[in-house]
């Protein structure tokens, strides 16, 4: 037996109403089996969500809904008034919310395919619908209803959120993989535990394990930490069957194919935004008091070859870093309307208690070593960021003694700002030396042992790579935090090196690439920069109010200068969204992420002068326990290191699991039949791999005669895309794109599919800067088109690799004209006769007919061999068959059905 995520099977929605209640109808992509919600409208405040957790047919749906509509009329018999309502289709509930009236509820109704691992698919989500449920003749109104209800629309669920139906986003990669390869027998002990939930009576039917025709169905508890509805999701998670609870992450997620010599590997960028402690920029630094830090986002790459599919067949590497505010005590007044207001710490923490709380959870999810990579000012004319490193350095210190030497944190500082200013050094150098030592301490994961050809051919980086090498193939342990003091443009750029130096090491792993080195002007570190690029841009958005500010390009000095002027502009934009709009949107996160719940006759959400104590629970009550100054660390997590608790196999981490055993060929683990769909039409145009931004089509050079591979450098000049900002020349023929994430989009989704068509076209224009980037459009500006045609017209030598010579001889051309004339006569002969001729041909041999008069060079048609009888009626039986009209069973059928019952029971 094998193991498998389990797949949603409620992906389809529909919501009906009637006076009484609200019924959600959701069924599995094929639309064969179906769950129902009932959720009642006539109770003001409370919520009383009934589910049967009954699997209904297609059948048994729509007769359930036909006694509803009748039973609901007003008149019985009446056929003009409906008793029941189609409300509105729906991908998936994100939750539901009561400020001061009732409940309302919250659905996803437009929906964006973003990427795809292992087949699993990654949605993005574009549209969202709240109702409200209680009906109006028992709506208890309140006058400040309105206002909540604006407050919490502000945080836009269409820029940037992101659901899987199967895969588990709030978890990396490698323990989603640890999990699927669990000890059989552990989860044979887990199927018991959760026998009872289900309602499958064949459940255990020729599902024996010797048999190997079962497997289990596995999922995990999300990670909390990067759920973003948890809260709405509270008041029915314990009542509902858990394929209705879809849990979605904020942050960003890109994916890109990289063709190496048409082998499809498809590079994938997730970052999931904490929603603990988070916030804008100047309102959120620093750590709470339970360890979360402000801007805490972790960023993973994955790579896998698209070329094979399944988990437990495919190759998948990834790797993860972090990022986040310095984990202690501090603040920035903005009242001063400074640019860079002064940074106070806040409190004084002799025993780093903060910290102590911040790394035990990274202990716990990464393993050991953690390394902090400070990129702030060491040296200041005015002490300004320096406070901070003095601060951490002294943390790190404290902390460090108690642990055993061999999993202590490792602390690299280095000022990046200096080093930029500095004419003799070369930053990205500097940092390559960095990310090659800090890769080699964490390792990476891939999931095969290494290939035959690496032990014949050892090489020298590669035996020195650390992490933890299992028969598998190999884990990541512990991970690199890196961090400034806004953790946005440095951050990025140094988490760019160290995800390029990574990437090198997962391409060889797989194979793909003899010496894990990776130059740039490559059109793979091309791809993985853009990559990286709209990850900043989209993080830099969410947390400081503007684009990135300083990009690799500006590292490398080679920007042009005209992204001067549009660096002044974003860091205006910054200040402006700091100084303006931050508190707006604070009181809306606050609020969605329910650490503010409104209650009648307290102080209202706008009435609070801060929201410091919403965030630092110790600030309305002490904790009764106290934790150790010395044993830092929560108990057992030293025990399994450099292994992360998370991923190890004990009682504690099995109780986060769900585990069901299936047929093999059963919805819910066919991921097959989840990704290919055969009961669909599907569009090519719509097709997503074939969308995604492409290294052979956008990054590859047009000229032909040029080395096809991603590894080979290029000059500047001759790429699809120049990197080097060569702007100008392609803002004439290509609008820019927005930015946000990696694919040009395919066509979105739509449940509701009329209503919200012509605003999503304004509402990408408008807020293209936070939504997905859209296609490149062409311009057709008259003043332009010689330019364009001075680009597209290439001498031949560029295009076949050889000189063909200007005109063509006398003899060249009589040939040519003769075959025209054979082209004009081709039809000369009768249709009549080619009939004749085919019914004289014997059946089944295939009839070529010539269809020109000449016989010395000719050209044939080609009919297709008959089908004889019986081929004819086991397709019309198929057909049938197909429609539910099975033909009556023959002796041979009979018998052989005796035999297999014969065989199989007595």
């Amino acid at each position: 037996a094998a193991a498998a995520p389990l797949i949603s099977s409620v992906q389809k929605l529909v919501l009906y109403e009637t006076r009484a209640r609200y019924f959600l109808v959701g069924s599995n992509p094929a639309e064969t089996k179906y769950r129902v919600l009932k959720i009642d409208r006539t109770e003001p405040k409370d919520l009383v969500i009934i589910d049967d957790k009954h699997v209904y047919t297609q059948q048994e749906v729509r007769e359930l809904l036909g006694r509803l509509d009748l039973g609901n009329r007003t008149k019985i018999g009446q056929k003009g008034s409906s008793g029941l309502s189609r409300a509105v289709s729906a991908f998936g509930v994100v939750g539901f919310v009561r400020f001061l009236e009732g409940y309302y509820i919250v659905l996803i109704t437009k929906r964006r395919k973003m990427a795809d691992i292992g087949g699993h698919a990654i949605y993005k989500i574009e549209d969202t619908n709240m109702i409200y449920i209680p009906n109006d003749s028992v709506r208890v109104t309140h006058p400040d209803e309105a206002r909540y209800l604006r407050i919490f629309q502000n945080v836009d669920l269409s820029s940037n959120f992101y659901f899987s139906y199967s895969y588990d986003l709030s978890h990396s990669l490698q323990y989603n993989l640890t999990v699927l390869r669990m000890p059989l027998e552990i989860l044979k002990t887990e199927t018991t535990q959760t026998r009872q939930e289900s309602f499958d009576i064949f459940e255990d039917e020729g599902l024996s394990a010797q048999g190997g025709s079962g497997v289990f169905g596995i999922c995990s508890k999300p990670y909390e930490k990067y759920v973003w509805n948890g809260k709405l999701l509270e008041a029915v998670k314990n009542t509902v069957h858990h394929d209705w609870l879809l849990y979605i992450i904020h942050g960003f997620c890109g994916q890109s194919k990289l063709l190496i010599y048409g082998r499809p590997i498809y590079v994938t960028l997730i970052a999931r935004r904490s929603s603990k402690f988070a916030g804008t920029r100047f309102l959120k630094r620093g750590a709470n008091c339970e360890g979360d830090v402000a801007n805490e986002v972790e960023t993973e790459q994955i790579l896998y070859d698209a070329s094979v599919m399944s988990f437990s067949a495919g190759s998948y590497s990834s790797y993860v870093q972090v990022r986040g505010s310095v984990p202690l005590y501090w603040s920035q007044d903005i009242s001063t309307m400074m640019p860079k207001p002064p940074i106070t710490l806040d409190q004084a923490d002799p025993f780093a208690h903060v910290a102590a709380l911040h790394f035990d959870q990274m202990l716990q999810r990464f393993g050991s070593p953690i390394i902090i990579l400070n990129l702030v000012k060491e040296r200041e004319k005015r002490k300004h960021e320096r406070i901070l490193s003095e601060e951490l350095v002294a943390a790190v210190t404290y902390l460090n003694q108690f642990l055993p030497p061999e999993h202590a944190i490792i602390y690299i500082p280095w000022d990046m700002a200096k080093y930029t200013k500095s004419k003799l050094c070369n930053v990205l150098d500097r940092l390559n030396v960095i990310a090659e030592s800090v890769v080699k301490k964490t390792g990476f994961f891939v999931n095969r042992p290494d290939s035959y050809c690496s032990i014949l051919r050892p090489d020298e980086k590669w035996n020195e790579l650390g992490g933890c090498v299992v028969s598998t193939g190999r884990l990541q342990t512990g991970v690199l935090r890196t961090n400034c003091v806004d953790c946005l443009d440095r951050t990025n750029t140094a988490q760019f090196m160290v995800g390029k130096c990574a990437l090198a090491y997962q391409l060889y792993s797989l194979g793909l690439i003899d010496k894990p080195n990776l130059q740039f002007d490559t059109d793979a570190v091309r791809l993985f920069e853009e990559l990286y690029e709209d990850h900043g841009d989209t993080l830099s958005l969410q947390y400081g109010g503007s684009q990135l500010v300083h990009r690799v390009k500006t590292y490398r000095k080679i920007a042009p200068w005209t992204q001067h002027s549009k660096d002044i502009m974003q860091t205006l934009s910054r200040y402006y969204s700091n100084a303006f709009s931050d508190a707006d949107r604070q009181d809306s996160i606050n609020l969605f992420l329910g650490v503010f719940k409104p209650t009648e006759g307290k102080p209202h959400l706008w009435e609070l002068p801060t929201d410091f104590y919403l965030h630092h629970k110790n600030t309305l009550s002490l904790s009764q326990t106290r934790r150790s100054y010395t044993y830092w660390w929560t108990t057992g997590v030293l025990k399994h290191l450099p292994l992360p608790f998370d991923e190890v196999t004990c009682a504690e981490n099995r109780r986060k699991l769900t585990v069901k055993k299936f047929h093999k060929y059963e919805e819910e683990i066919d991921i097959h039949n989840e990704f290919f769909r055969p009961y669909e039409l599907s569009s090519f145009d719509e097709t997503f791999c074939l969308a995604m931004t492409n290294s052979t089509r956008d990054f590859m050079p047009k000229n032909m005669g040029i080395d096809p591979s991603p590894f080979t450098v290029r000059k500047p000049d001759e790429t699809g895309k120049s990197v080097l900002g060569n702007k100008s020349n392609r803002e004439e023929t290509v609008l820019q794109r927005k930015t946000a994430a990696s694919a040009p989009p395919p066509p979105s989704e739509e449940a509701v599919s009329s209503s919200s068509e012509d605003d999503s076209g304004t509402d990408k224009e408008d807020e293209g800067a936070v939504s997905q980037r859209s296609t490149p459009v062409k311009v057709t500006d008259t003043g332009d088109n010689t330019k364009i045609t001075e680009n597209v017209v290439q001498s031949t030598k560029d295009v076949y690799g050889v000189n063909l010579s200007d005109v063509p001889s006398e003899d060249d051309l009589t040939i040519y004209t003769r075959f025209v004339q054979l082209g004009q006569n081709q039809h000369k002969q009768d249709k009549s006769s080619q009939q004749f001729c085919s019914k004289l041909h014997l059946d089944r041999v295939i009839n070529l007919i010539p269809i020109s008069s000449f016989s010395q060079d000719n050209i044939y048609e080609v009919q297709p061999p008959k089908a004889d009888r019986k081929s004819i009626e086991i397709f019309h039986a198929h057909i049938q068959a197909g429609k539910g009209n099975m033909q009556p069973l023959g002796k041979d059928d009979f018998l052989m059905y005796r035999e297999y019952i014969r065989n199989r029971y007595l």
